[in-house]
């Protein structure tokens, strides 16, 4: 059990949190014909976009109920209904994804309430699902609302029907970038099996050029497929945020699920292959096992530049979790572990201490590091420590080909084992 050591200093030194609302926003966006919609000011929505727009190269589309000082005060009831209506004249989404904020949260709206009235005034949008995401800034970060927003979905929009014994849901929490997606789903249909990933940013934000300007996502999970969800036999849980998911589907319809906290390294990718090939009645196939040979070898290869080696990690709760996995097995010393927030899964790491903190906070435990893993912003502070950089995480902003980093799988492992095994040994030569 890990020891959680929470920051107790009385301001942020240097980031490393970034907020609940954006996360949510990056759920929803995995969802075709889905636009976020934030109940805010305009600079809440401003932020989210810069972000995820440096990091994924992409037009993101968001919208904003644009709540000014007056609006704060007297309240942002119409601000909800004006945005509603302009969306589905100029946007037309097949599901708008409303998510809160920090100002409104702490003025205290009634969103049930006011989403209730709106459809009462507004008939009109009975046809038109609205997914409300309760995400406060000052509560949790990316991770937490990304994980809100999927509990909202599996909450509101499955519906019941016979199973399809060949159906499976495989959620997909915050830590999974869209070549992650990709891969899990062909690890998948290797099996014969037909995955439902919620969300599939491999379809929306993988990075391929669209015919023409679209207001919404063209692609990702369809609404349509979210609501066979509760015809899914099985529900695969990637990522220990995407927990409560999972039990909302098996408290509704009965799903069993399995959880599997990442999918990097031998040992992970192993007992998730087995699950398929257990539940399919089918042999893992060829490929799998040649590339599953291919990892033995790099793992020969590379151990050599692993061992001992002192990492400094500055992520996510279920990305700290997998990178920390998988390096410990490669005989690296983990000198500091930073997270964010506080989540339940952070007692469970195999270290004696976990730090909730920021980027300050790395740059004063990683004195004498060998590596430091985190995203852009930890990039400064590797190069006034003199420490090369593994970027993870969001945002990744001084290098290209974000969305396309895989990282689960054998391939992914692979890409992993390589990308820091290059960086080790490039640190060894500079400093023998």
């Amino acid at each position: 059990m890990a020891q959680i050591i929470q920051d107790r200093k009385p301001l942020s030194v240097n980031p490393l949190k970034l907020s609940a609302p954006l996360g949510a926003a990056l759920a929803f966006l995995g969802i075709k014909g889905c636009l976020p919609l934030f109940h805010g000011s305009q600079g809440c929505t401003a932020f989210a976009k810069v972000v995820l727009v440096r990091h994924f190269r992409e037009a993101i589309p968001m919208a904003t109920t644009a709540m000014s000082e007056v609006d704060t005060i007297l309240g942002g009831e119409e601000n909800i209904e004006t945005a509603i209506l302009t969306l589905v004249e100029k946007a037309q989404p097949e599901l708008i994804g409303l998510l809160t904020t920090g100002l409104t949260e702490t003025r205290g709206d009634d969103m049930p309430r006011i989403l209730q009235e709106l459809r009462r005034r507004q008939p009109q949008l009975d046809g038109l699902p609205i997914v409300l995401a309760s995400t406060p800034d000052f509560k949790g970060s990316l991770q937490e609302g990304f994980a809100t927003a999927v509990n909202s979905l599996v909450q509101t929009l499955p519906e019941e029907g016979p199973v399809d014994p060949a159906q499976v849901t495989v959620l997909c929490g915050s830590a999974l970038t869209p070549a992650d997606g990709q891969e899990i789903k062909e690890m998948v249909q290797a099996f014969g099996l037909d995955p439902i990933l919620l969300p599939d940013l491999s379809g929306s934000l993988d990075g391929h050029l669209g015919e023409g300007f679209a207001a919404t996502p063209t692609g990702g999970t369809s609404l349509a497929q979210i609501r066979r969800m509760g015809r899914s036999a099985l529900t695969l849980a990637i990522g220990d945020s995407m927990l409560s998911a999972a039990h909302i589907l098996n408290n509704r319809f009965g799903t069993p699920f399995q959880l599997f906290p990442h999918l990097t390294g031998l040992k992970a990718v192993d007992a998730f292959l087995a699950q398929l090939a257990d539940y399919s009645k089918r042999p893992v196939p060829a490929r799998y096992r040649q590339q599953r040979r291919q990892v033995q070898d790099a793992l020969l290869d590379s151990h050599f530049y692993f061992g001992g080696k002192r990492i400094a990690l500055a992520l996510e709760a279920d990305l700290l979790w997998g990178c920390v996995d998988w390096l410990l097995d490669m005989g690296c010393v983990i000198q500091a572990a930073i997270c964010p927030t506080a989540t339940p899964s952070l007692g469970d790491l195999p270290l004696k201490t976990v730090y909730v903190g920021d980027l300050g906070d790395l740059e004063s435990l990683a004195q004498g590091a060998d590596l430091l893993v985190g995203n852009s912003h930890v990039a400064r502070i590797g190069k006034r420590l003199g420490i090369p950089v593994h970027r993870l995480g969001i945002p990744i902003f001084d290098r290209l080909g974000a969305n396309h980093l895989c990282q689960v799988g054998y391939r992914g492992t692979l890409a992993q084992l390589f990308s820091v095994g290059n960086l080790l040994m490039e640190q060894e030569e500079a400093h023998p």
